[in-house]
């Protein structure tokens, strides 16, 4: 309701035009589906009581301007609207006009102060073991060709498939005879991939070839066999590990293990804000923060949102970003540098990087003795690292040298080009600034957001199969999140105050109400 107050709604039916063909009957307004989907996360109301909601509740009719005797619609139209949000990131789009509409407001403004963190997403499959793995992707196999190509199966399928893939596999923590399973599943498994025609496999047959290829290989003699570590079973960043997601990952972080994705939230933090608002929500599988990063400033910049700061965390710093950000898009990237993970600087002994002067003109490193490397190597293979070697008769006499290496080699450096070098030593000389400190502290109030995302919104488990689905899940919950956050600030109205109110105020005309006696 305030939205609608305030904004008249985050959209109109002329900003979906391309999502819709321009001939055929007349459908509803994608404006008000997309401001029921909202509302619906919001709420965390399912589809049934989100389609009641906008049926019965006159509030809902209010925020989506309807009259009082609209019919509403069925449920179902909910989940046609999502598909058609999941395509060609029309999420981000969606996401996008709601942030213009705020800045047309201005209640967020570009080149301010902005912060980024990430949680983990469970997927909604569950989790399967290798033998349940494949015996489901089998059974998945099994109910698409008895959709689509029911007589493929004819001289396929006895009464032994009926038993191992009638139902869904439940298996006990220890199954009996689980290799004999394993192969007789992949045995099955290549007879009916044999049976479907390439031209008439469908996305579960696809799946099963894939989930073979990862778990079995034939070996010299011809035989099909499950894979071994000694074989070569792929990573966890590649492999499948359900037939009904094929964008969940297993992963691994410190102590927490999941198997989904990532959400990467970044929301603005400005000292003299109201309020914080989302700008940017990434679903991603569980790779590398520093990879999720320069994603997030691409949508920022399309959205005219880039912040002149951007607090992170020191899972997205690298030397790198910290430059090409201020070299491409003129952001301060505000975070810790890793510190060295050579055994000098974790033992806080002997001899690290830092104590050796690098002297780029004359290409030559000074150790803290004295002695000058020899070599300057700038491999292409170690790229964008350059080495400096010291020579063992520089080396073996030095009395620091149980200080300064343990190899049976001679010491080498190896270190940044200039500009990277000189750019790290600074940020490393900056994280002990108080100034700097009470900046970066700034950053923790990201946590704050994702706790609201998890536990108020439920954000952590995914309610949908598939990346592009999960992705619009988060989206929509983003943009739930800034709603709910503008409409509890009173910005308009401070302390609940009405205008007239405000106007006596202003002019320091005293009114008697009990809760302000102690103005």
């Amino acid at each position: 309701m305030w939205v609608r107050d305030h904004l008249d709604g985050l959209w109109s039916d002329e900003d979906f035009l391309s999502w819709y063909p321009r001939d055929g009957r007349p459908g509803l307004s994608p404006a008000q589906l997309a401001t029921v989907c909202v509302l619906q996360f919001l709420l965390n109301l399912s589809d049934r009581q989100a389609a009641e909601a906008v049926r019965c509740r006159i509030d809902f009719k209010y925020a989506l301007a309807m009259n009082l005797d609209y019919p509403g619609f069925h449920h179902s139209v909910l989940t046609d609207f999502r598909d058609r949000l999941g395509q060609d990131d029309r999420a981000d789009r969606l996401l996008s006009l709601a942030l213009d509409r705020l800045r047309e407001a201005g209640m967020i403004k570009e080149h301010g102060r902005q912060r980024t963190d990430s949680t983990q997403v469970l997927s909604a499959a569950r989790e399967l073991t290798r033998l349940e793995l494949v015996i489901e992707a089998v059974r998945a196999a099994l109910e698409e060709a008895s959709r689509d190509t029911p007589h493929v199966l004819d001289d396929l399928v006895d009464a032994e498939w009926a038993t191992r893939y009638g139902r869904p596999v439940r298996l006990p923590a220890q199954p009996s005879h689980p290799v004999t399973r394993l192969k007789q599943a992949g045995a099955d498994a290549c007879r009916l991939l044999e049976n479907l025609p390439p031209h008439r496999r469908g996305p579960r047959a696809d799946a099963l070839r894939q989930i073979m290829v990862q778990n079995f290989l034939v070996d010299a003699r011809g035989i099909l066999r499950p894979r071994t570590e000694k074989d070569g079973r792929p990573k966890g960043a590649v492999q499948i590990i359900s037939p009904y997601d094929l964008d969940a990952r297993r992963a691994i972080r410190g102590n927490t293990r999941w198997s989904g994705y990532l959400v990467h939230v970044t929301e603005t933090c400005d000292a003299d804000a109201h309020v914080n608002l989302i700008t940017d929500i990434a679903t991603t599988s569980p790779i590398r923060d520093t990879q999720a990063l320069p994603g997030v400033h691409a949508r920022l910049r399309d959205r005219r949102l880039l912040p002149a700061q951007h607090l992170v965390d020191g899972g997205y710093i690298s030397t790198a970003l910290l430059a090409n950000s201020a070299r491409d898009d003129r952001i301060q990237l505000v975070g810790p540098v890793k510190a060295s993970g050579a055994w000098q600087k974790k033992e806080q002994t002997g001899f690290t990087r830092d104590d050796f002067t690098i002297d780029f003109d004359r290409r030559q490193v000074t150790c803290p003795n004295g002695q000058t490397s020899t070599t300057w190597l700038e491999a292409p293979a170690m790229a964008p690292y350059t080495a400096a070697r010291f020579t063992s008769r520089q080396c073996d006499p030095c009395p620091d040298r149980p200080a300064c290496t343990r190899g049976k080699s001679a010491r080498t450096v190896n270190f940044l080009p200039r500009h990277l070098h000189e750019l790290q030593a600074t940020n490393r000389t900056d994280q002990q600034d108080p100034r700097w400190k009470r900046l970066y502290a700034t950053r923790s109030g990201i946590e704050g957001t994702i706790c609201e995302l998890v536990n108020a919104h439920r954000a952590r488990r995914s309610r949908y199969h598939g990346h592009r689905k999960t992705h619009v899940q988060h989206v929509l919950t983003g943009i739930a999140i800034n709603i709910e956050r503008l409409a509890s600030r009173a910005h308009h109205h401070p302390r609940g105050l009405t205008a007239f109110q405000l106007y006596l105020d202003s002019r320091d005309l005293t009114w008697e109400c009990w809760w302000r006696q102690g103005k």
